[in-house]
């Protein structure tokens, strides 16, 4: 006996054909620096609405492959309300690489200020990539993706927002502290402060000696998982440490904000550390 599908079976069949799911607003692009050549995967997500007299504001995102679609998701959910949820629309942009997984071995050049020589290997003794180009890559970024971006969508640069977590939080504080005003709000998520940390100590002490009272509002959150305090590195209580050396300095603008999560750990932190960086950094205007 020959099985015919029906009319309703061919229905059937025609709704179960699949397609490619892509993230909503979103485009990606190849971009080379000028400076050492190097091969960035650019992902932005563009609100579809026109942008506010003064632009939209921009988060720029490192370790994109990782996060983007969640932090685009986000930003796509509460941005519908903002009445309600805090958050209004924003312009996301991704920095990755053109890589298959969530992270590269080039990451570890261009987020870290200097090399090392306590990390020159993984936990599996295999040796870790080259280190050092923080500076390298702050100057592309500023020389040469934010230039991009604003020729192609009208974002408000009062309102520039960068995001890292782990060795891009170490990149954070480090554009904090040689660009304070490259960006408005610094978010740095599990920051690798045991990174050369008496280098990221005379580059606090540098930024600090030029602040100046009354000067324009920065905004620093770090944010951290409960889970992460047992870790040997101790980075937790580094951060803590650093939140309150720089929360004395209020008085010249500088606004910090230390953030435990309840239960979470050093990579499941990433969703909660967005959602909360949303409400600082894409807040309505008063």
């Amino acid at each position: 006996m020959t099985f015919k599908p029906n009319e309703q079976s061919e229905v059937t069949l025609k709704d179960l054909a699949r397609s490619k799911v892509d993230i909503p607003w979103a485009e990606q692009w190849i971009m080379r620096s000028r400076d050492h050549h190097r091969r960035y995967q650019i992902l932005v997500a563009k609100p579809p609405e026109a942008p506010p007299p003064a632009g939209f504001p921009v988060i720029y995102l490192l370790d994109a492959n990782s996060v983007f679609g969640t932090m685009v998701e986000a930003v796509r959910l509460q941005s519908g309300r903002p009445e309600k949820t805090g958050v209004v629309p924003a312009v996301i942009v991704g920095i990755g690489y053109p890589v298959d997984g969530p992270f590269a071995p080039e990451r570890f050049y261009d987020l870290t200020p200097t090399p090392v020589k306590e990390y020159l290997y993984r936990a599996d003794s295999t040796p870790l990539p080259e280190q050092g180009g923080a500076a390298h890559f702050l100057k592309f970024i500023e020389e040469e993706l934010k230039p991009q971006i604003e020729g192609e969508v009208q974002v408000d640069r009062s309102r520039q927002t960068i995001f890292g977590h782990s060795l891009g939080g170490l990149f954070v504080l480090y554009a904090l502290f040689a660009k304070p005003h490259a960006f408005q709000s610094y978010i740095a998520g599990s920051p690798s402060l045991h990174w050369n940390e008496p280098f990221l100590l005379e580059a606090e002490r540098e930024f600090t000696r030029g602040l100046q009272p009354a000067a324009n509002r920065i905004e620093l959150l770090l944010g951290v998982g409960e889970l992460e305090k047992t870790h040997v590195l101790r980075n937790c209580d580094r951060a803590l440490a650093l939140s309150e050396r720089l929360a004395a300095w209020s008085g010249h603008g500088l606004h910090v904000e230390y953030k435990e999560f309840e239960g979470e750990g050093h990579v499941s932190v990433l969703p909660v550390l967005i959602s909360r960086a949303l409400r600082l950094a894409l807040r309505p205007k008063p």
